[in-house]
């Protein structure tokens, strides 16, 4: 039996129960490949079906507005992707369905080479091979191909070798055993090489040193920062939020809490940035959050915010909300953190301390 065919028989086996893999629509494999980029299943499986509740169809999506799409996406990070979905999907009404080719496929806005192979060969049985993080992970212990796995005549072994592996006939199946096979047994570390199919031929085992492969790439150094997040309620118990710019590298078009960076001057930098004048309370809790390199220490500070001119804009850049409005607004986790650490998602009112409301 050939490796491909190895690989093969031990997916149909093994391979885990996932919602997409029960389905040959393309927009749900195209939703989940999305999804599932730089992001973990675990993670991933409450937000496809919630999404899919919501927008059950590429029509539905494409007639979405981008606030609602990205609400959906709250909390899933890398808001970048779900920024391009509608614009895919009403691409994809407008040509009157999922084009079925690689080349075509990469023409809808946001899909990348990966992701056009990986719904190609899944939703319409084309023969390309696709090249994951999990799939270069596998290749290069299997052939012990040094050097990065995104660049140059590596990348092209790699496109080879995973050619090798790719069974003619289901080539859907082929391409996600490999991904399952970097998922679950030849994970970066401590892989379970014996129960891997690819064992027998795989050169990194046979030479001893699986975790050497892929190369590691230099990390870039985790910066730490410090930052206040400015919890201001009034006596309702709505929240102030303020919504990025959709021009913004991160979290573009989400509602906000105020913030600034930790130090002597906050207040006053929250007014330059958000208007009004601002005076801080007392210290609601503290909350940790990572956005790529940056791992953010969070002090949520109750807040008054006073604007008698008007200057605290009311509209579609700022508003006043209730706890539970906000899951339906676009928003990253740490409002979430930091309304659970303040009290307020459990449908507590706000705390009445000096300086701690608004007016």
């Amino acid at each position: 039996m050939s490796d491909a065919s190895t690989v093969l028989a031990w997916y149909r086996r093994h391979r885990r129960d996932l919602p997409w893999r029960n389905s040959d629509d393309p927009y749900r494999i195209w939703l989940s490949e999305v999804m599932l980029q730089q992001t973990r299943v675990e993670t991933v499986l409450p937000y496809y079906q919630g999404f899919l509740e919501r927008f059950p169809t590429v029509e539905a999506l494409a007639a979405a507005p981008l606030d609602e799409v990205l609400a959906a996406w709250s909390g899933l990070g890398y808001y970048r992707r779900a920024r391009f979905l509608p614009r895919a999907a009403a691409a994809v009404v407008g040509r009157g369905g999922f084009p079925r080719s690689v080349a075509e496929l990469r023409e809808l806005p946001g899909i990348g080479e990966y992701t056009a192979a990986a719904v190609a060969s899944i939703a319409f049985g084309v023969v390309s091979p696709v090249l994951d993080g999990n799939v270069e992970r596998v290749l290069t212990r299997w052939r012990a191909l040094a050097g990065d796995p995104k660049r140059g005549e590596l990348r092209r072994k790699l496109l080879a070798a995973a050619a090798e592996l790719l069974d003619s006939d289901a080539p859907g199946d082929s391409n996600q055993a490999l991904m399952e096979l970097g998922a679950t047994i030849c994970t970066p570390r401590r892989p379970n090489c014996g129960s891997c199919p690819l064992q027998s031929s795989c050169r990194a085992l046979a030479d001893g040193e699986p975790e050497a492969f892929p190369s590691p790439r230099p990390e870039r150094p985790v910066v730490r920062e410090d930052w206040v997040l400015a919890l201001a309620a009034d006596d309702a118990g709505r929240v102030l939020l303020f919504r990025r710019s959709d021009e913004e590298e991160l979290l573009a078009g989400t509602w906000e809490l105020p913030s600034a960076r930790a130090g002597r001057r906050v207040a006053v930098e929250l007014g330059e940035t958000y208007g009004g004048r601002w005076e801080l309370g007392e210290l609601a809790g503290v909350v940790r959050h990572g956005i790529t390199f940056r791992s953010l220490e969070l002090s949520v500070r109750w807040a008054r915010v006073s604007s008698a001119a008007g200057e605290v804009a009311e509209g579609p850049e700022a508003g006043w909300f209730a706890p539970l409005e906000i899951a339906a607004l676009p928003h990253s986790a740490m409002v979430d953190k930091a309304l659970v650490v303040a009290g307020l998602l459990s449908g507590s009112k706000p705390r009445r301390r000096p300086g701690c409301t608004s007016r």
